[in-house]
């Protein structure tokens, strides 16, 4: 479905990004991740190579502009072009707000906003000068609904979705897609580690009765990302088995 595309998934080390990075591979797009550090990047790398899929990685700063726009000019230079961006890297929050410092305030706002905006800031220029693009988002169920505690979570979330339709519109005309893929409750490492008695209630308050994985969300991102969704854009997906209800 992605045949002699060219991906860059931020956030593709672990996770949802890493099973959207090896369907993406598994598509024969040529991708690209990015990770927070060398060692994770190598790390996952080598688990991909043993499913016999080459992909390439990067670890810059997503803070630092000047940094990734070094790293898009490399990758302009080797691959000629970026065809999708999947903007998935972020952390969550669960502090109430009184418990909450502002340095973690900061830091969810700089990874979930600010280096989302950098990246994107970066490529488009690419995307423009091709005439064609994909920008993906990972947003999530709270962005619609909020979440009891942890208010930087879905705050950065809610901005995604802004990101996300506002750009849209701006970047139609040049023939760029951007949407994003809103997760529900989905079994990455994080929950796994929870205990019986915490899952069995979530599970029960989800239609679907079951969690959902990285993989449901990974499909979501194929779809987006592929020639079939070539009159979607400005769209929030919801993938969360109607857990929200």
């Amino acid at each position: 479905m992605l045949e002699k595309k060219v991906a860059i998934i931020t956030g593709g080390t672990r996770g949802i990004g890493f099973e959207t990075a090896k369907l993406f591979a598994q598509n024969k797009a040529q991708v690209i991740i990015f990770g927070s550090k060398e060692e994770t990047v190598l790390e996952a790398l080598d688990k991909l190579k043993t499913l016999d899929l080459q992909v390439d990685g990067y670890y810059p700063n997503l803070n630092d502009f000047d940094a990734i726009e070094k790293t898009m000019k490399e990758i302009i230079q080797k691959y000629d072009k970026i065809d999708i961006l999947i903007n998935n890297a972020g952390i969550s929050a669960n502090k109430k707000i009184e418990d909450t410092s502002i340095k973690e305030i900061d830091q969810i706002l700089d990874l979930n906003v600010k280096a989302l905006l950098y990246v994107t800031k970066a490529v488009v220029p690419y995307m423009k000068k091709q005439k064609n693009g994909v920008i993906l988002n990972t947003s999530s169920m709270v962005s619609i609904y909020g979440q009891p505690s942890g208010v930087g979570y879905p705050a950065s979330k809610f901005a995604v979705n802004g990101i996300t339709k506002s750009l849209a519109r701006e970047l139609g005309p040049d023939n760029i897609r951007v949407n994003a893929v809103a997760p529900g409750i989905i079994k990455t490492d994080m929950v796994a580690r929870l205990p019986k008695e915490v899952i069995d209630p979530l599970i029960n308050s989800i239609p679907l009765k079951r969690i959902g994985t990285p993989n449901d969300i990974a499909n979501a991102f194929l779809y987006l990302a592929s020639d079939m969704a070539s009159y979607v854009t400005g769209t929030i997906l919801s993938v969360d088995g109607a857990a929200h209800n």
